[in-house]
Parts: C-alpha cells; structure tokens; sequence
C-alpha cells in the first residue's frame, strides 16, 4: 500500500499495451499472412495514420513532421496503397473479413488537401473493403485544416466523428503550450465543423499549462461548451523527452495543479450533462454514440496504415520504426516512401499470455463501466484477483476501486479514475517495463 500511494499521478497516458517504446526490430520477419492466420477478422478496426502537420505543439511526441515537401504527400499515399494491398491480401481468405471501426490519424490527417482525402477514403474501402458509410469513422484535424472543403469530403465519405485539438481557447495558454493559434481561428473552424453536419464533435483541452488557473481552466471549458459538443477530452499536459515544452516548477506542485484542474473540468462537465466515460473522455448525455460500434478494443485486431500506424493480432502487435526528433522521422518517413514490400512485420512486440491478459484488465479498468469479471474469467480461466492479486490489493488499499461495484465487476472509484495514468503504468509487465527503460528516445 505504502508504494502505490507514494506513486506520483502522471505516469503516462496509456492507450494502447504494450507501449511502441517497448516494440524492437524483428529478427525473423514475419509474415503478414502467417500472424493473421486464425485471427478472428469479422469484426477489425481499421487505422490510417498521417504524419504530417502545419506546425509542432511544444508538448507533442508524436510521430509527425512540420510540412511536406513537394510531391512528399503523394509518395506517402502510394506507399500506403502498397501496404493496402498488402495488408488485406495478408488477412485471407479463411472466414469473413470486415472493419467495425475506422480512423483517421496523426499527425494532422486534413493536413491533406480535399483530394488526397479522397484518395485516402478510397484506399480505406477498395483496398482493405472498408465500408465507410456504414461503419463509424474517426478524424483528426486542427483549426487551420479543418476547411470546407476538406470537411464536405468527410462528411460525404461518411464521417461520423470529427476531433479537434484546441487544448486551449486563451491564446496566452496556447502560446505558452508551443501552439501557435488565436481563439478566432478556433471559433471559425468550429463554426465550418457544425456546417459540415458530422454527427459528433470532439475538442480536445489540455489542463497544467504554465500560468493556467481555475479560472482560465473554466473560460476554455466554457468556450468548448458553447458549442455544444458531442464528447470533450480532458488531458493532462506532460512534457515529454525531444519535444519544445519545459516546466520550471517542482513536480510536487505541477501534479498538485494538474489533480486540481482535473476534478474542476471534470465536476464543470457533469454539472453541464455530461458522463465520463474514462480519465479523459466525457460525453454529452444525449448525444449518438459515434464510437468502436461492435468492436471490442480489448480483444479484437486492428490493422494500421502508414509509417506511424500499429497493427494488432492476438500474437503479436507490429508497426514500423518510431522517433520523434525531426530528422529521424524524416529518415523514417522517406523509407517508408520507398518500400516496396510490405509483406513482413519488421517492428514490434510479442504478446505472451500474461500480457494478453494485462492488456485486457488495462483496457477494461481504465473504462469508467468498469470489467465484467465474468468475462475476463470466461476468457482467462480464472478470475483477475487469481492473476493480479499484488496489483488489485494496492489498487483496494489506495482506494482506487469503488467498493459499491459488488464481486461481478471490477470498476474504479473516483479517485482510482483520477489517477489512471499511475494505474495504467503499474499494470505493464517486467518484461514491458524494462524494454521501455531501454528505449532511447531519437
């Protein structure tokens, strides 16, 4: 108990495990074909990753580059066209193959003109048999590419949800975040957004900046209020190794500032008809579910798209080389460009059973519904508490799981949401934990 309650709050955001800091060069190259021989692929997500975008936040590490040079974008396409091609020949045959889910990320994916989108989209349903139009279909954009024109291509294609980072309406905040942007520039493309009539409208705030208070905090939740949005992501700000942001207070007091910021944006939302569906994620209460639809994220595949992408099977998870200094994303990007084979996996990390079933309690525990205990018994012969009972007793002892829950399900308490970046982290294996302390950033 004494050591989980001494851990510090943000650890890391986890979204996906194992994380790409721990995948390593694969020696025997794999094939496509033989990792997805026997997955089940009736139900899939589908990924496409773009790494470009106008400009670089000083918080992000993400695998991206500022601009592309003349004719970059269309290399970058035909390569993804020849990993399409590639990857749905690698699904088989062997049952149905279908997408329940897409998405569009990034990078800025409408850093692409409305044309290249449309080469995007195509890609996505003639290539991998995606059908766009009926399935729910994610994208990213930013407040200069989120124009008309590349929004009426979405919103034709059958875009169901569209996510903007604007992380701050104060434009003091968003200079002091390395985001060169004017709340006038948000407010327009926001307005472009509603015209477009996609069904849901996600914004992005970001709360630990620099000078930001309770009450700055409040004018940007606000601001995002106003219009009305369908899902809002709260994320706390991390500074990251190779990227433009540095803070000079002590980590006692930033994570004070951050824990603080979360519980008001989170109070401010649910006082305003939202649930909380995790850490970061709150939904307006009437709003259409826009979501995964029937894809199960903890136990169904996902085939990634570009450089930058991840693909899952139930053995291993692979994608391509990762960096984030600029001229290594560059050098990876151009090889990518270059490939003409995408028949292997080159990147990644094996999944044993021990990290298929961290991987499932992971991604269920940080869901505010919390894991059906009998679900994970039906799937892993035995009951979590038999498979982590180290971990759970912390959890317990530091409060982090709701009493209430009863013996059938496993849920966090509020305060076990409120530090699920200390949580998420203290479900990664040894084995995880020490590829990622070996992990030398680039």
């Amino acid at each position: 108990m004494t050591t989980i309650l001494r851990t510090r709050p943000y650890q890391g955001y986890v979204y996906g495990y194992p994380h790409k800091t721990a995948y390593r060069p694969l020696t025997d190259r794999p094939s496509l074909r033989d990792l997805w021989a026997g997955e089940p692929t009736d139900a899939l997500s589908l990924y496409a990753h773009i790494p470009f975008c106008e400009y670089r936040c000083g918080f992000c590490n993400l695998f991206t580059r500022v601009g592309a040079p003349d004719g970059l974008v269309e290399r970058y396409l035909d390569a993804l066209d020849r990993q399409a091609i590639a990857a749905r020949a690698a699904l088989g045959d062997h049952g149905p193959v279908r997408f329940a889910t897409a998405a569009f990320g990034g990078g800025t994916p409408t850093f692409l003109t409305a044309a290249e989108l449309d080469r995007l989209c195509d890609i996505a349903e003639r290539r991998m048999g995606a059908d766009l139009r009926s399935i729910p279909l994610s994208v990213e954009t930013s407040p200069a590419t989120a124009t008309a024109d590349r929004l009426a291509v979405l919103a034709d294609r059958g875009a169901t949800r569209i996510s903007i980072g604007v992380q701050s309406f104060l434009d003091a905040e968003a200079r002091a975040a390395v985001r060169p942007q004017r709340r006038a520039e948000v407010e327009a493309a926001l307005d472009r957004i509603r015209a477009a009539r996609i069904p849901v409208l996600n914004i992005d705030l970001i709360y630990g900046i620099t000078g930001q208070t309770e009450r700055t905090w409040r004018t940007s939740l606000d601001a995002a209020l106003a219009w009305q949005p369908e899902e809002l992501y709260l994320y706390p700000l991390y500074v990251r190794p190779l990227t433009g942001l540095s803070r000079h207070d002590t980590e006692a007091d930033w994570d004070e500032q951050r824990l603080r910021l979360y519980a008001a944006g989170r109070d401010h939302l649910l006082a305003h008809g939202y649930r909380q569906l995790s850490m970061r994620m709150f939904r307006r209460a009437d709003a259409p579910d826009a979501g995964p639809g029937d894809h199960r994220c903890q136990t169904d595949g996902m085939v990634g798209l570009g450089c930058g992408a991840r693909s899952y099977t139930g053995r291993l998870h692979y994608s391509f080389d990762y960096a984030v200094a600029p001229r290594e994303v560059r050098g990876i990007i151009d090889s990518y460009t270059h490939a003409t084979d995408f028949t292997e996996a080159t990147v990644g990390y094996r999944i044993t059973a021990d990290d298929a079933r961290r991987r499932y309690l992971l991604q269920s525990l940080l869901q505010a519904e919390g894991m059906d205990v009998a679900a994970y018994r039906a799937r892993f012969g035995a009951a979590p508490h038999e498979h982590f009972p180290a971990e759970l007793a912390e959890f317990e002892a530091a409060g982090w799981l709701d009493p209430a829950a009863g013996p059938d399900l496993l849920k966090l308490s509020p305060t076990g949401l409120a530090h699920s970046d200390a949580l998420g982290p203290r479900l990664f294996s040894p084995a995880v934990r020490a590829a990622m302390t070996a992990y030398e950033p680039r």
